[in-house]
């Protein structure tokens, strides 16, 4: 069985692929300053690593999504979520709040998708 690394380093791969199966890591921003800015930050980082691994958001199967602070971050984050999602291609979804890796992350989202 092949495993296929993306974007690997010493600590993680941007994504695996396994079978039909990609597993993209958490993705976060690098530089906005709104929950809105910073979803489509992350959004653009996983459309680039899925169509690496031979996908798309058409083929998202789950989504995890983490907010700083789910209060004042769900709804700019849906916002940005719900336009990027194709009509009908919504995958099953969690959306809680964490403590994240940097103070300056608002928002940090990991997939699972299949592979065309």
């Amino acid at each position: 069985m092949s495993i296929n690394r993306i974007r690997s380093n010493e600590r993680l791969s941007g994504a695996v692929t396994f079978k039909d199966l990609v597993f993209v890591s958490g993705q976060v921003p690098d530089a906005g300053q709104d929950v809105a800015t910073q979803t489509r930050e992350v959004l653009d980082k996983i459309d680039a690593l899925l169509a690496q691994a031979g996908s798309d958001k058409d083929h998202l199967l789950n989504a995890t999504l983490y907010l700083k602070d789910i209060d004042s971050g769900f709804a700019p984050m849906n916002e940005v979520w719900c336009a990027w999602l194709s009509p009908g291609q919504a995958p099953t979804r969690t959306a809680v709040q964490a403590q994240l890796a940097r103070p300056s992350v608002l928002v940090e989202i990991s997939v699972i998708a299949a592979r065309k």
